[in-house]
């Protein structure tokens, strides 16, 4: 049995999962979440704020003493989008190496979707393959097509980014902004239709918060309920529901869905209608949604599975 330690740092949240990984089994100690917003304004400067590396070390430093608390011996910590985007990532580099004493990865696009492929899948069964995998973060969305990954691709369409390049300013945004995000996004699934096999698959498999979130609103839940989520099935129609109520409500009516955190209220309508475009372009009755992802991913690399 191998103790490990994942972070996973995005460009809205940091996270972590402890567990303990033997043979083919993952038990879960601790996993957590934290908003943190690294990748504020690093579309538009391309750089990490100092606030927001403040923010996202502070979230660390209490993650580095649980991680010794619970005695993990392999510590893995992964960087994503806005890390990769952003000119002075080297203060990020120094920061975690100081906190955790471990240097962090800034993954590459298609490294961050073949981890979420093996975290998303590994306990997916009962569904017909090839999955099409889609993660969809704060700064990008990975899309992968596998068993055996037949194609991988990231592009900058993330919840965080596209809500700072469009959706700043109307509450609820105007249907001029909608159309804009809908634009950028349809321009980077085109992309993904050219390089990557997802007409192929049979089953779409979502990640992340957004996807998470929208299943919680679609399945009418009081609170968010992780049990619940994992592995339910949302339809096509739900999806698209669920969208347009969240394009169309303010921020106020955002927040009193008591199965969103905070940190998401002001990013889920671009969040929402990212996966909105994907379900409908490729034509998808429904998504499976995991609450595994990158993070058992990271896990699973760890203990050499």
């Amino acid at each position: 049995m191998t103790r490990v330690a994942a972070v996973d740092c995005g460009t809205n949240s940091v996270r972590l999962l402890i567990a303990d990984v033997s043979g083919g089994t993952l038990t879960e100690i601790e996993r957590l979440m934290e908003i943190v917003r690294l990748g504020e304004g690093v579309d538009r400067t391309g750089r990490l704020a100092p606030e927001a590396l403040a923010r996202t070390f502070a979230a660390m430093r209490g993650y580095a003493k649980l991680i010794a608390r619970h005695g993990a011996t392999e510590v893995r910590v992964v960087a994503t989008s806005a890390t990769r985007d952003a000119e002075n990532r080297d203060e990020f580099r120094h920061g975690v190496r100081e906190i955790f004493g471990v240097d962090p990865e800034v993954a590459t696009g298609a490294e961050e979707a073949a981890l979420s492929f093996a975290g998303a899948t590994r306990d997916l069964t009962g569904h017909p393959g090839p999955f099409l995998v889609v993660d969809i973060g704060g700064g990008s969305t990975e899309f992968v097509v596998g068993p055996s990954p037949a194609g991988a691709l990231s592009v900058d369409i993330g919840c965080v980014r596209l809500t700072e390049r469009h959706l700043k300013g109307g509450d609820p945004p105007s249907a001029e902004a909608v159309r804009a995000v809908t634009a950028d996004i349809d321009r980077a699934l085109d992309r993904v239709e050219a390089e990557v096999p997802v007409r192929a698959a049979r089953t779409l498999v979502g990640l992340a918060g957004s996807v998470t979130t929208v299943a919680g609103i679609a399945l009418g839940l009081p609170f968010y309920d992780p049990e619940r989520i994992h592995h339910s099935f949302i339809a096509a129609r739900d999806v698209h529901e669920v969208t347009l109520r969240l394009l169309e409500s303010t921020h106020q009516e955002r927040a009193e869905l008591r199965v969103m955190h905070p940190g998401r209220v002001d990013v889920i309508g671009a969040g929402a209608l990212i996966l909105d475009r994907i379900v409908t372009r490729f034509g998808f009755s429904d998504v499976v949604v995991s609450e595994h992802d990158i993070l058992d991913g990271i896990a699973w690399s760890l203990a050499g599975v």
